[in-house]
């Protein structure tokens, strides 16, 4: 399973450990970055003062800068984590976080020992604070949810990905609660077989706000790759491993509807867990 049990008995200590994780690595990130710029400024300062004698108090003045700028917008951003809204003025930080922090994170985060999972999992869980911060609400038919085609049975012998309403809706799954809450709210909804067929179906549908469901490593590359598209990311649950038979709570994708649409209809009620009777790994 993605969560242990004690984590889904305590959500607010597991999402605070998430977040203390990227504060954490961001941090550390801002420091060596600018421990690198003061390097490169003390170095060549004697050479550049043989130059011009002014030459090497320009280059101090855009290191500086720099230094001020990494300072300014990693507090910016880390005050928005923990405050839920904009501040000091920085209202997109999502495309810094994403472009620049991400993969100096993950570099730092290897050099100290630190899974990457937990890394992209912090990640995600700030991407969506972030999303929610800097984002109202969409009309529906502007949503699209975007699942990967593990969500399917395994034993199923539709085919699903080119065509979602193929599916007879027996319940062995989530496509049918993903279906019944198409229809209920009218979004869209999209089954991809990887990357590629994911960012088709983007281009295809042209939504203004995504809400996708994988791993955490499909999450991550696909917030990625839609950036500037606001993403807000779903982590499915793997009760049989990796990519087989894997499910996600109909509460959690309501919520996530329910958060970003303009006058949304009335709350379904689900009579029962999906595919609770049926998952045999």
């Amino acid at each position: 399973m993605l969560f242990h049990k004690k984590d889904l008995d305590n959500p607010e200590r597991y999402y605070g450990a998430r977040k203390r994780l990227f504060i954490g690595l961001i941090t550390g990130t801002s420091i060596l970055l600018c421990s690198l710029l003061f390097a490169g400024w003390i170095i060549p300062l004697i050479g550049f003062s043989n130059i011009h004698p002014s030459l090497p108090y320009i280059f101090g003045l855009l290191f500086g800068s720099t230094v001020l700028f990494i300072c300014w917008s990693t507090l910016g951003l880390v005050l928005q984590i923990l405050k839920g809204r904009a501040v000091l003025g920085t209202a997109k930080m999502r495309g810094m976080t994403i472009r620049l922090f991400l993969p100096l994170m993950i570099m730092l985060a290897r050099f100290l020992g630190i899974d990457k999972r937990r890394v992209r999992q912090s990640f995600i869980r700030v991407n969506n604070e972030l999303v929610r911060s800097e984002n109202g609400a969409f009309e529906a038919k502007d949503i699209l949810i975007l699942t990967p085609h593990c969500l399917q049975a395994s034993n199923c012998s539709l085919r699903l990905s080119y065509n979602v309403d193929n599916c007879e809706r027996c319940g062995r799954c989530p496509v049918a609660m993903l279906l019944k809450l198409r229809d209920h709210y009218g979004v869209k909804f999209a089954i991809a077989t990887g990357g590629t067929i994911a960012r088709r179906i983007v281009v295809k549908e042209r939504p203004k706000f995504i809400i996708a469901v994988a791993c955490e490593r499909d999450l991550t590359s696909g917030i990625q790759d839609t950036y500037p598209l606001p993403v807000y990311g779903v982590l499915n649950e793997r009760p049989c491993g990796p990519c087989l038979d894997t499910t996600v709570p109909e509460l959690s994708m309501e919520r996530a509807l329910r958060m970003f649409i303009k006058n949304p209809a009335p709350p379904l009620q689900f009579e029962a867990a999906f595919g609770e009777a049926d998952t045999k790994c």
